[in-house]
């Protein structure tokens, strides 16, 4: 069913494969710039992830003019303004983001600071209607398959002073380029592989289902569910396999672009106030919440579900199963590959596994119902809601 009216964007160019990152220098110099400030953390710069990137950059007509290593868990507004400064100083010319959420969000809010010509990002909060600004050459190499933040329209940005979460939303957020080279994710632990794909499968669920979905977002959606499902079980198994490493990064980015476009529901309503009430990793809360809050909107969403059942099982299984059933089997399938997860990674199946405190679900629950997310979701949400997934969840 065509939507009366919505709005679509994928502005960033994909480059997937085998030596994806050698090819940077030329996409630097399309984008006229040759001085780049490569923003990454220590763990990278510590396995040799880094040192990757630096060889394939050395010896082009490139110049790595900097290299900011110090960026936290949480990306907060002070190493933001810390890197506007740096970047001023060593006059350079584009940014290179190597790392997972917190290192592209950073990244995305020094480009914000340095597109809008401001010294301070605080200048920007609430920033959803900033114009283009002054372009500012940006490419993103992810080092996990989940977030699909080399192509989403959304930074978050701590503030510590008010110890809050800022989200920043612009399709002028989006980079000009992401790197998908599957030796970045190599050596991710299996509990790690499990937890960002279960975040890339919530992203794709939520956004075929969430009240802004479209035609084209269901597209990156489904193909997504389908990468997931062929990969997920085998790439935390096999680790080591670049094949499955990168079918796993183009079904994290093919989500991405898909909740980029239609957003997300309730699951990430909860999960991010759970993450940030009881410092819950945002994968591990997402396949703890997935299937309840998946039977909450089952009345509502019982056709799209039923028809999710073809892309998350496949066509024989959707086959057999009676029209009536699909929907319940859908919810089943995610289940049964949930468990096997927890099984073969420790991935978290309860919140009382992920060392959740029940006295803790009135704070989760107010904070959710405030989520930007749960205002998209299928069916209204309150807090009585929000409690009953809470504690089925535990």
């Amino acid at each position: 069913m065509i939507p009366n009216y919505y709005e679509f964007q994928n502005a960033a160019k994909i480059l997937s494969g085998e030596l994806a990152i050698e090819n940077i220098p030329h996409e630097l110099i399309a984008l006229g710039a040759k001085k780049v400030l490569i923003l990454t953390d220590k763990t990278l710069e510590k396995i040799g992830t880094l040192q990757i990137v630096i060889d394939a950059l050395s010896g082009k007509d490139v110049e790595i003019a900097g290299i900011f290593s110090d960026i936290p868990t949480d990306s907060s507004i002070d190493v933001i303004n810390q890197i506007v400064k740096m970047y001023k100083e060593l006059n350079c010319e584009a940014i290179l983001a190597l790392g997972g959420g917190s290192v592209i969000d950073t990244a995305k809010g020094t480009r914000m600071v340095l597109a809008q010509e401001k010294e301070n990002i605080m200048d920007l909060a609430g920033c959803e209607l900033i114009t283009y600004g002054k372009h500012i050459p940006f490419i993103v190499i992810p080092t996990t398959s989940g977030t699909g933040s080399e192509v989403t329209l959304v930074a978050v940005i701590l503030n510590k002073l008010q110890n809050i979460k800022m989200e920043f939303i612009s399709y002028y957020l989006v980079p000009d380029v992401a790197v998908l080279d599957p030796r970045m994710t190599l050596t991710l632990p299996k509990k790690i592989s499990a937890s960002t794909g279960i975040d890339a499968l919530c992203h794709a669920v939520e956004a075929y289902t969430c009240l802004q979905k479209n035609p084209l977002s269901d597209a990156y959606a489904t193909s997504a569910i389908e990468i997931i499902r062929d990969n997920l079980i085998d790439v935390v198994k096999n680790g080591g396999d670049k094949k499955l490493r990168l079918a796993m990064a183009n079904a994290s980015l093919m989500a991405g672009v898909a909740f980029s476009n239609s957003m997300v529901g309730v699951v990430h309503a909860i999960g991010h106030s759970v993450g940030a009430v009881s410092r819950v990793p945002h994968g591990d809360a997402m396949s703890i919440l997935l299937p309840h809050c998946m039977r909450f909107n089952k009345d509502k969403l019982e056709a799209e579900y039923a028809k999710l059942l073809l892309y998350i099982a496949g066509e024989e299984v959707y086959v057999n199963t009676p029209r009536d059933k699909k929907a319940d089997k859908t919810i089943e399938c995610i289940v049964e590959l949930l468990k096997e997860l927890h099984d073969i990674s420790g991935l978290p199946t309860k919140l009382s596994e992920a060392n959740v405190k029940k006295e803790d679900f009135d704070a989760i629950a107010k904070k959710a119902l405030n989520d930007g997310a749960i205002i998209v979701n299928p069916k209204h949400v309150d807090y009585d809601d929000v409690i009953k997934i809470l504690k089925q969840a535990y």
